[in-house]
């Protein structure tokens, strides 16, 4: 099951619960130290420097509570009561040799107050170390409601919060120093007694999904993707997009190709079927349509775009409008019950809603329905680093896979293709936003394999990647 991302408070009323039902904070802690320390000893190896900052709250408890699970590493526990102490400590641990990891428990949510100029200076010396950090919770120094630094927060590779992710984590600029988030979901609180209209993905939650297909099944049972992707100098969008297609299995795959790019774009294929553009084509054929990736091309007939509108107004199944084909979208109702799908990223959100990139990554949830309000309640695919997943009514679903590598041309294309894939089955298709979540979460996944397994790789490897673990 998805976890409630929440606030400071309603994380205070979950502890209250918990302490309230028999359970104890010591337990708590020794729990949440055991799982960190897990953490821990996959992110270093055999004799190697930890250093531990453990500040006099909880957080700080939580922190020295991982000691006893970190025998074949060379410990460095620093008590961070005081600052001034903390920091020549943390100098001299620095001169001796350096950590391969700085374990963050200076601050945890509870922090509401500007730093004075002691913690601002040993936050300074930990973010300049050049070591990684993983924080306990939050980064310290960062506000856990609002995302908000006051003065200085520590910068972390990875966060680890208990229970839930915290609203704050998820706003503005927090995620410079948040970093990866993951979740320690089972320390021994009692089951979260919060809603929230914003959950956090989980691995688990796909567990047994994709279904498995039936024996007697054929090509025809998963529907018949139309792509129409592609331009003069943008060809690669159209075979990645395609092979992303493949990737989800469809029954069929057929791709509209400009006539100045059928030649590459078919000598790159094979049991994707390829045809030129044709504007009179019997779209309602389809199961599936997906416009946009590789459209880009000054030279594109206008016949593209104008299909594009219509087929987004009367098409019987489900469309997806990525990349150039976003700007083409006309604003309100589409045909009743129809599966309607938008993939933008940041800035293709900010154009769509004529504000400020800035403006939509302040607050990626509320550019979300936002942007499902004005296209007529569709689907919306937010991406970006922890991408959003929603629509105007309902619950929001915040990614939890995926790394800096997706940052690369083709990345879009490839999800673009793997979502239409997914949603051209008609056996699946009529829940589509458990679809949508796992398109976008196996997409994050496939690239947090190929970071572990060789750390540099290219599209076409994430192409080759998608759904392995299905196999």
């Amino acid at each position: 099951m998805p976890i409630p991302v929440i606030t400071v408070a309603q994380m205070r009323e979950w502890e209250a619960a918990t302490w309230a039902s028999g359970q104890t904070e010591t337990t708590v802690i020794a729990r949440v130290g055991e799982q960190v320390a897990r953490r821990i000893m996959k992110m270093t190896a055999d004799g190697d420097r930890i250093v531990l900052l453990a500040g006099k709250g909880h957080n700080g408890d939580d922190v020295r509570a991982t000691a006893p699970y970190l025998d074949s590493r060379e410990i460095i526990l620093i008590d961070a009561a005081d600052p001034v102490l903390a920091a020549a400590r943390f100098t001299q641990s620095l001169d001796q040799r350096a950590p391969a990891l700085i374990v963050d428990g200076l601050f945890g949510i509870g922090l509401n107050r500007p730093l004075s100029h002691d913690w601002l200076s040993l936050i300074a010396k930990v973010n300049h170390a050049h070591a990684q950090v993983l924080a306990i919770d939050v980064p310290s120094g960062l506000n856990a409601d609002t995302g908000e630094v006051a003065t200085a927060a520590i910068r972390a590779a990875e966060t680890l919060t208990i229970g839930a992710p915290k609203r704050g984590m998820l706003l503005g600029d927090a995620a410079a120093h948040v970093g990866r988030l993951d979740v320690l979901p089972d320390v021994g609180l009692v089951p979260c007694p919060c809603a929230s209209d914003v959950q956090w993905t989980m691995p688990e939650d796909f567990a047994g999904f994709p279904p498995r297909r039936g024996v007697g099944t054929h090509k025809g049972s998963f529907g018949h993707l139309g792509i129409v992707a592609g331009s003069r100098g943008f060809h690669g969008a159209a075979v990645l997009t395609s092979r992303g297609a493949q990737r989800a299995r469809p029954g069929l795959i057929t791709l509209f190709a400009q006539p100045d790019i059928y030649v590459p774009v078919a000598s790159q294929t094979q049991a994707v079927m390829i045809s030129t553009w044709e504007e009179t084509a019997d779209w309602q054929r389809f199961s599936s349509l997906l416009f946009g990736p590789g459209l880009a091309a000054a030279d594109l007939p206008g016949s593209v775009s104008e299909v594009t509108r219509r087929m987004w107004k009367e098409f019987d199944g489900a469309v997806v409008v990525d990349a150039s084909a976003l700007m083409w979208l006309p604003e309100g109702e589409f045909r009743k019950n129809a599966v309607r799908v938008i993939t933008p990223h940041p800035g293709e959100a900010a154009r769509m809603l004529d504000v400020s990139a800035a403006e939509v990554q302040c607050d990626r949830f509320r550019a979300a329905r936002a942007l499902s309000e004005k296209f007529g309640e569709c689907h919306v695919v937010l991406k970006g680093h922890q991408t959003i997943v929603g629509r105007t009514s309902g619950s929001l679903f915040v990614n939890c896979s995926g790394s800096a590598g997706l940052a690369q041309g083709g990345s879009g294309d490839l999800l673009a293709g793997y979502i239409a894939g997914w949603l051209a089955q008609p056996v699946l298709c009529t829940a589509p936003e458990p679809l949508l979540r796992y398109a976008v979460f196996e997409h994050g996944a496939a690239a947090d394999r190929l970071d572990a397994a060789r750390g540099v790789w290219t599209v076409e490897e994430l192409a080759m990647e998608l759904g392995v673990q299905h196999r």
